[in-house]
């Protein structure tokens, strides 16, 4: 689905938000104190404190880039990572349409939130060593053979919970 592009020089939230809810009708959008795409209510959730944050709109747009690409679910850490990926991808190009350009730095330090929080999570509790998450969730230690737990949610402090060892 295409963009229109807006003719302001640097477009305000405001603004963008009102193409996006054009373009995008089958999405909600409801104002919270985040930036979140919910697939099970179709609903992207912003949070605007200034009408001119450039770094705003580039948020709005991301969380609007899940819903294009219909992101539902993850399956591991790594999913989650690659679902972060392609949203960015995604909402570069709706952000060129749209005239607010999002800065690869700015995708970058986004991303490196979700590669910091991914690789706490596989560091073995016991060893330090970097695990891999198997399929039941848990992770595992090829150096000193532990498994751990970790919470399945993105948003909780990472903790983890040694199973074995």
């Amino acid at each position: 689905m295409g963009v229109r592009y807006l003719q302001n020089s640097m477009p305000s939230v405001a603004n963008v938000l009102s193409v996006l809810k054009t373009q995008y009708p089958n999405v909600n959008f409801v104002k919270g104190n985040k930036f979140a795409w919910s697939p099970s209510n179709k609903t992207v959730t912003y949070h605007i404190t200034n009408t001119n944050d450039t770094q705003s709109a580039w948020a709005l747009i991301h969380e609007v880039a899940h819903a294009s690409l219909n992101h539902i679910d993850y399956k591991s850490d790594v999913d989650l990572l690659r679902h972060e990926v392609a949203a960015w991808q995604e909402a570069k190009t709706m952000a060129l349409e749209l005239g607010v350009p999002i800065d690869e730095d700015h995708i970058q330090d986004c991303l490196d939130t979700y590669r910091d929080w991914l690789h706490k999570r596989a560091t073995c509790p016991s060893c330090t060593v970097v695990g891999l998450q198997r399929s039941d969730g848990t992770y595992g230690c090829f150096n000193c053979q532990t498994s751990w737990k970790v919470p399945s949610s993105p948003l909780c402090r990472v903790s983890r919970t040694i199973v074995t060892s």
